[in-house]
């Protein structure tokens, strides 16, 4: 009974082995993925995605890499400005395996000196720029980090597709004179402002006022000649009246009896005013042909003869 015992278990070894063998001899590569081959210890191929056969206890997988981008975290440290201020600046690094081969063989590890590299370079870019500077130039440090980075990992067979500056971190002390000075910054605009208020305001008075007296003057002007217009109207009128009155006595005169109307007239007139004189004055002069008023008419009459002519 005894003899079954060893043969079962030298069964189970060469189950176990011919599992072990096919486990080793097939390898499955995901997507967006390689793997290195090594054949007895000398680089054989690279593996791309799907299932691949290999020769058990010779070949061997040496190396695995993603061929997707990666984001690669790159820690604080401490830079100096142009203007010697320290600031704290960290990061994140955009990479991408293009050659798993390179990548394997080129450098020991590719992230951690692609980290380093960024760093140092940072440092460089900073050391160039003053503390304002570092805030308005991001593009820049970003542009110059990916140049640096890209170039020197072009024989690692990693691809740099970009750089972004996460954190730019200065010391207290000068976070509170930069408070300081952006609220000494939006006190000044808030005055200049307001000055620039009041100026457009007195500027907008005088406006108002220049037009305001234009128009008062325009209307002044208006009424002026409305009004000489008026007075002109009324000596045109006057005139016409008095001319036409003037022809009506005319042809009055010239009429049947329009000199004893005349005389009689003018003797009246004389009357009346010489009355009027008596009245007003205290002291009067009377002249000695005061009853010879068949004079005083005939001297009108002969006036008005005169002018008819």
């Amino acid at each position: 009974m005894p003899g079954p015992i060893p043969g079962l278990i030298i069964v189970g070894i060469i189950v176990v082995f011919v599992v072990i063998s096919i486990a080793k001899t097939m390898q499955i590569v995901p997507q967006r993925h390689a793997f290195i081959i090594e054949r007895l210890g000398k680089y054989s191929k690279t593996l791309e995605a799907g299932m691949h056969i290999l020769i058990p206890f010779i070949d061997k997988v040496a190396y695995k890499h993603t061929l997707k981008e990666q984001a690669v975290d790159v820690p604080p440290q401490m830079c100096i400005t142009k203007d010697n201020i320290s600031v704290e600046v960290d990061g994140i690094l955009y990479m991408q395996v293009m050659d798993a081969k390179n990548a394997s063989y080129g450098i020991n590890d590719y992230s951690f000196a692609s980290t380093q590299l960024a760093q140092t370079t940072m440092r460089s870019v900073i050391g160039k720029l003053d503390l304002d500077k570092t805030f308005e130039e991001r593009e820049t440090i970003n542009g110059a980090i990916v140049a640096a980075v890209d170039a020197a990992s072009d024989p690692w067979g990693v691809k740099v597709t970009r750089y972004e500056v996460k954190n730019i971190t200065p010391p207290q002390s000068i976070k509170d004179a930069m408070e300081k000075q952006m609220r000494a910054e939006r006190e000044k605009r808030a005055v200049i402002a307001e000055s620039e208020g009041d100026r457009q305001s007195q500027i907008n008075e005088a406006e108002g006022a220049r037009a305001a007296a234009i128009a008062r003057s325009e209307g002044e002007k208006l009424k002026r000649i409305n009004e000489a217009d008026g007075r002109a109207a009324e000596i045109r009128a006057v005139a016409m009246a008095t001319a036409e009155g003037i022809t009506a006595i005319a042809k009055s005169i010239n009429a049947e009896g329009g000199s004893d109307a005349v005389n009689l007239r003018i003797a009246e007139q004389y009357i009346t005013e010489f009355g009027n004189l008596a009245k007003e004055n205290n002291t009067m002069i009377i002249p000695t042909n005061l009853s010879d008023v068949a004079g005083v008419v005939a001297t009108a009459k002969e006036v008005i003869s005169k002018m008819g002519k």
